[in-house]
């Protein structure tokens, strides 16, 4: 069995973590680096990435999140947060960011530029907001697998009231708003959902070739 397959088969959505194991700062770059690498649709990463350590904050977003203790006895909270649209200067810069990164002319890449913006440009403001928040959760699924290869656990969740993170980070002001967060730590013993055995479809059921 491939390592990835006995990572995947080790996590769980953690229920408990363990309050006095932190992640080493090491641990925790390449588990963002992880994220960094993320797929995104043309690459543009519409969000930003709050990792939340300050434990007022935290103990806000905990009563933000029906009073989980997965928001105070993890590590660190991750906060994934959509941009609610983007405008022609948000794809300028990446396509600045792009001639930079490997040595090109703006000029060159004016064409992806005009494809970009003709598509995600020219999506009705629902439609924008929807689209940045799938890609936020195709970040956490980069951030899942980093962190089932280091055995760092997770506990990805959407049981928590996006407004009120909003107003407590002060999103609303940077046109964010939350889209998904995972806790982020190391279980504690007393977390019985990790002895339970892992229930999934059978690959039958799963999956179609055609």
């Amino acid at each position: 069995m491939s390592s990835i397959i006995e990572s995947l088969k080790w996590r769980y959505a953690t229920k408990k973590f363990d309050a006095t194991k932190k992640i080493s700062k090491e641990n925790l770059e390449t588990l963002l680096e992880g994220v960094q690498l993320s797929a995104s649709s043309y690459g543009l990463q519409p969000y930003q990435i709050f990792v939340i350590e300050d434990s007022e904050i935290r103990e806000k977003l905990k009563s933000a999140a029906w009073n989980q203790t997965q928001l105070t006895d993890a590590s660190q909270v991750v906060v994934f947060a959509n941009h609610k649209s983007l405008d022609e200067a948000y794809v300028d810069n990446y396509i600045k960011n792009i001639a930079e990164t490997r040595d090109m002319k703006v000029e060159d890449l004016q064409g992806m530029a005009d494809m970009i913006k003709n598509s995600t440009l020219q999506m009705p403001a629902e439609m924008q907001n929807e689209w940045a928040q799938k890609q936020c959760y195709l970040a956490l699924g980069f951030l899942l697998n980093t962190a089932a290869e280091l055995k760092i656990d997770v506990c990805p969740m959407e049981g928590f009231s996006a407004e009120e993170f909003d107003t407590i980070l002060g999103l609303q002001e940077k046109g964010l708003h939350t889209a998904v967060i995972a806790c982020v730590g190391y279980r504690s013993e007393e977390d019985k959902y990790q002895h339970a055995a892992k229930v999934r479809k059978s690959t039958e059921d799963l999956f179609n070739f055609i």
